[in-house]
């Protein structure tokens, strides 16, 4: 008989460390580098932690179906300054102070594409637990309307095209969609989609 090597997990709150203390060791424009002082609840391991502090993020998957029946994401791609190279992305930003991210979903779909639509809210995740203590929320938008041209940020440079959703899918994680965020985004859509399969079915008449 294969011998079991792992039991059924323990409750997760059992792991949990207990905070002693938190200090801003670094302001920057976009997070706060904090030092945390924690221990386990047991008291036998303790440490000095660095975590990141900064506000909640948004992506948002516009939608369409084109005059051939075929589904499609509205993309974008931008030089990216953390890895040095132009990605192709979902359209995204911050929650500003005072927004909910619904808000700043809707407000980052319009000044990066010009265009207005039904807005779906499709789930959130902390980016990387391992040191930062943010949310990325994901919406999907159908239902498209132009309504405007772009309004961009000072140092924006922004390109606005349609893409097949199965190429999408097909190459997300590769090349020009280099952006973890961006699986997150797809992985959720496709959560979705398992209950609406007209999202990626192409319609002929």
């Amino acid at each position: 008989m294969e011998k079991k090597l792992f039991s059924a997990p323990g409750a997760p709150e059992s792991l949990k460390w207990v905070t002693r203390g938190e200090k801003l060791e670094m302001h920057t424009p976009i997070f706060d580098v904090m030092k945390v002082e924690r221990e386990s609840q047991n008291g036998e391991k303790k440490g000095s932690f660095v975590k990141l502090h900064t506000t909640d993020w948004i992506v948002v998957i516009p939608w369409f179906r084109d005059e051939e029946g075929v589904p499609r994401f509205i993309m974008e791609q931008q030089y990216r300054h953390g890895n040095d190279m132009v990605t192709r992305e979902f359209p995204g930003g911050l929650v500003d102070e005072g927004e909910d991210s619904l808000e700043a979903a809707e407000r980052e779909l319009l000044e990066e594409t010009g265009l207005k639509g039904r807005i779906t809210f499709l789930g959130n995740v902390c980016p990387n637990a391992a040191f930062m203590d943010n949310r990325q929320n994901f919406y999907l938008a159908e239902d498209l309307e132009l309504v405007s041209s772009q309004d961009l940020d000072e140092n924006e440079e922004i390109d606005v095209f349609s893409i097949p959703v199965e190429d999408a899918i097909e190459n997300m994680g590769r090349g020009v969609y280099d952006n973890g965020t961006m699986m997150m985004a797809l992985g959720y859509f496709l959560r979705y989609a398992e209950a609406h399969p007209e999202l990626r079915e192409r319609i002929t008449t």
